[in-house]
């Protein structure tokens, strides 16, 4: 039997009540966690000096925005949109697709990804949400250290998400698995595809290291940043034209590079709705990929907004 997740849309076990969390991240898994984070942190910060007269090209700039593109759209309609809510029904060439381009993020394997964002609605902004900005109380002191966790610092603690509660029908997909299991891989591949590009494309190994730096290991931390302001400044900052039962919010900076995913207010007030950025002038490229697909026939049954849905939404 089952039934949807609080708040969601996405299938669970209903079969009975199942803990929040299961095993604990292991030694060695909870090691790479902090290499493939500040790692590529590092090499963030490290890149204005680094840039400054030397050590940047127009190929490095090229690599890092398809790449950032390329693997942010993963995770937006891959992990988000379509694996996490079924904002969408895709062929298996696409589901596998979108699994592979969501792992190149390096956001984390997508079995945990998953667990975790249906975990976050099903207590968003509340006990057992993992990453809520208010989950300290409301005084500066607080909403600091909030802010904190909620960006990043929920990304350290060793208690996993249980997938058998929040994501069953994930755990259950062969393909989708598999791809679990391959995140070594990807993550290989997203490091040294750039480096190895930049190689070809300058015919040098300092264009393969500064490939490797700009468009591997600095977008990767770029774009980890962006991502985690989804959940934090857009809990905490920005208008709420629609109801929701949490604080999640509307932050239009975010727009372009988050693909769509700062349009977040609406996105807690209708989970399973495809286009975030609903109203007049709300940029949203990941529904824009979407619609792409669905007119080559590669996804079907498409949750569009309705204006009689959005209606009932307004305040």
């Amino acid at each position: 039997m089952t039934a949807t997740v609080e708040g969601s849309g996405s299938p669970v076990d209903a079969g009975g009540p199942k803990p929040i969390y299961g095993a604990p991240r292991a030694n060695w898994p909870q090691f790479g966690t902090y290499l493939f984070i500040l790692v590529p942190f590092v090499a963030l910060i490290a890149a204005v000096p680094f840039a400054w007269g030397w050590g940047l090209g127009w190929v490095d700039v090229a690599l890092a925005v398809f790449f950032y593109t390329f693997t942010c759209l993963g995770v937006t309609v891959g992990y988000h949109r379509y694996f996490t809510h079924g904002a969408f029904k895709a062929k298996r060439p696409v589901r596998v697709g979108l699994a592979i381009m969501g792992s190149m993020a390096l956001q984390g394997p997508i079995l945990h990804w998953v667990a975790d964002h249906r975990r976050h609605h099903a207590f968003a902004d509340r006990d057992g949400d993992p990453h809520s900005p208010w989950a300290f109380g409301t005084s500066p002191l607080a909403l600091v250290k909030g802010f904190w966790h909620a960006h990043m610092g929920w990304v350290f603690d060793r208690k996993l998400t249980n997938a058998e509660r929040f994501a069953p029908d994930m755990l259950a997909d062969e393909d989708i698995a598999r791809v679990d299991r391959q995140f070594g891989l990807w993550t290989a591949v997203t490091l040294l595809a750039p480096a190895l590009l930049g190689g070809l494309l300058t015919w040098s190994w300092w264009g393969a290291l500064t490939a490797f730096f700009w468009a591997g290991l600095v977008r990767v931390s770029f774009l980890h940043h962006v991502t985690w302001s989804v959940n934090s400044i857009c809990h905490m900052i920005g208008n709420r034209p629609f109801k929701s039962r949490d604080k999640a919010t509307n932050f239009w900076p975010l727009a372009v590079l988050s693909m769509g995913e700062a349009w977040h207010n609406l996105h807690h007030a209708d989970p399973t709705c495809a286009r975030h950025g609903v109203q007049r002038g709300q940029v949203d490229v990941s529904a824009r990929l979407i619609w792409i697909f669905e007119k080559l026939g590669w996804v079907s049954e498409v949750r569009w907004p309705t204006p009689q849905r959005l209606a009932k939404l307004v305040k």
